[in-house]
């Protein structure tokens, strides 16, 4: 866990601080290592990244056993379906405590179950039911995300549009690329970056590349007024 990132060139400006949540039984430390390693410094440089590890320790095998080293968490566990969840409402005290302790945070980071989670944590903190003794949720980064199947959390998070802006990686060969486009319909003009891998952190393309830039500037302007 830590907090990442050289100084501007202008350092009256304050950078974007994000909460980084990683994907089903990894960890913090191998977000960090998959963004820095494949995200420039003209992209990291301008964010204030966090990165934590989730409250549950890895209850099954990791899909990165022989990639990433060990330890491995989990946010909370689900059904086949992805209807029925343990531990969800333990997943967003935790949550929650993160970003008293290490914030304030003006958005959320997340990769694929850590995706799913900040996509839908906005539409809950409107609601009242998480995220009530922090600040609003003010950005997304949502990086091969989805919307929840259970129709209680689904209520909560998605009845109104997401309207903080936001930022959406979609892979070309990603499994859940068209669960990711369905959250895209819930969000107010997201920007939609496309990458040609699958369930994976991107690299970006010269395109991808200046789409980022220009929410980071967004966002680094409207947090600096």
């Amino acid at each position: 866990m830590g907090s990442e990132g050289d100084c501007n060139n202008n350092t009256n400006l304050r950078k974007p601080k994000f909460l980084c949540l990683h994907g089903f039984r990894t960890s913090g430390a191998i977000l960090k290592k998959q963004i820095f390693d494949k995200w420039p410094t003209q992209v990291v440089d301008k964010l204030d990244l966090v990165f934590v590890d989730a409250p549950l320790p890895c209850q099954g095998k990791s899909e990165v056993e022989g990639i990433f080293d060990p330890p491995y968490y989990e946010w909370f566990q689900f059904n086949k379906e992805f209807t029925e969840y343990q531990n969800f409402d333990k997943c967003l005290e935790y949550i929650e405590e993160c970003m008293i302790k290490h914030g304030p945070f003006d958005g959320l980071l997340g990769f694929s179950q850590g995706a799913i989670l900040s996509g839908a944590l906005s539409g809950l903190q409107d609601k009242g039911v998480a995220l009530t003794k922090v600040p609003k949720i003010k950005y997304l980064i949502i990086i091969g995300g989805a919307k929840f199947q259970n129709k209680s959390v689904a209520e909560n998070a998605y009845s109104s549009p997401i309207k903080c802006p936001s930022v959406h990686f979609l892979g070309e060969q990603d499994y859940l690329k068209k669960y990711g486009k369905e959250l895209l319909e819930s969000c107010v003009d997201p920007v939609v970056i496309h990458h040609p891998k699958g369930h994976t952190i991107p690299r970006f393309d010269e395109k991808g590349l200046e789409f980022m830039l220009s929410f980071i500037e967004k966002v680094q302007a409207e947090i600096n007024k």
